[in-house]
């Protein structure tokens, strides 16, 4: 009978130990969702930021400035255009050959 009552007893101890070893693996499993869904929710406010930051930097407007300030551009006017007509462009298509 004593023996009997070790075994029980031992597995008893086992299951306990297991139950505790499953949930302290759960409660881990758990938080790392957690902080995997914070990460993910952190990332897609990111997102949305920089793609409201990327539309306010292509603005029309801002564009024109930059090519205005930074590259010497400026509009265009019939006085500083230059046509070329189709037979111009087949001359110097004959002469480069």
């Amino acid at each position: 009978m004593t023996r009997l009552n070790l075994v029980l007893l031992l597995a008893v101890v086992a299951s306990a130990l297991y139950l505790v070893r499953t949930q302290y693996e759960s409660r881990r499993l758990y938080v790392e969702l957690e902080k995997a869904t914070a990460l993910s929710r952190k990332i897609e406010a990111d997102n949305e930021r920089l793609q409201v930051e990327k539309r306010a930097q292509a603005t029309p407007l801002r564009v024109e400035k930059l090519a205005r300030d930074r590259l010497q551009m400026r509009t265009t006017t019939p006085a500083i255009t230059q046509y070329v007509s189709y037979k111009d462009a087949a001359t110097t298509c004959r002469c480069a050959a």
